[in-house]
């Protein structure tokens, strides 16, 4: 299964950027065009959205500074530890919904402790792919259109990282075990 996975992953992005440009021709989409117009678009929203990123950046340190996420994860780590799951990947966990460079820095941290081929960097890197920095594009994009009530949109997002942390983990252990 190994080995299928990874053939898949070294032909799928190749693939893709045949396939899109081939497509659009087939199409009749005026692809540089389109790209140029989009690119265009692009700088209005960045100038909307630095403020809402701004606070977003200022919340997420407070969070690590406070050492509030060490608290939750040290209330955590017990039971990740009797489940026989490397309790190393819980701060990814909880630092995943928060931010994509944070937790990249702490997926990177642990595979350079751990190796790319360790189960431990195994499972970070698939949290990473799992999961989403579900307050950043709340904030940020949400903010940036103007949508002002995003309860619902909260609570499935929390869930979904939730569900994708769990499943990383036990697809992992699955397959690569």
């Amino acid at each position: 299964m190994y080995e299928w996975i990874t053939t898949i992953s070294a032909w799928l992005i190749p693939f893709m950027i045949v396939f899109i440009p081939l497509y659009a021709a087939f199409k009749k989409v005026p692809v540089y065009e389109t790209f140029i117009e989009g690119a265009k678009d692009g700088f209005g929203t960045a100038i909307n959205i630095i403020p809402h990123l701004v606070g977003m950046m200022v919340a997420i340190s407070m969070f690590r500074a406070s050492g509030a996420m060490d608290i939750m994860a040290s209330l955590i780590r017990p039971m990740f530890d009797g489940l026989g799951i490397p309790s190393e990947v819980l701060p990814l966990g909880l630092l995943r919904p928060l931010t994509g460079a944070g937790s990249l820095a702490f997926t990177t941290e642990l595979i350079k402790t751990y190796g790319p081929d360790s189960m431990i960097g195994r499972i970070s890197s698939t949290i990473q792919g799992s999961t989403d920095t579900t307050l950043y594009v709340l904030t940020v994009y949400f903010g940036a259109v103007g949508i002002r009530r995003s309860k619902y949109a909260l609570k499935v997002g929390l869930f979904s990282d939730l569900v994708g942390f769990f499943a990383a983990i036990i697809v992992c252990l699955i397959v690569f075990q």
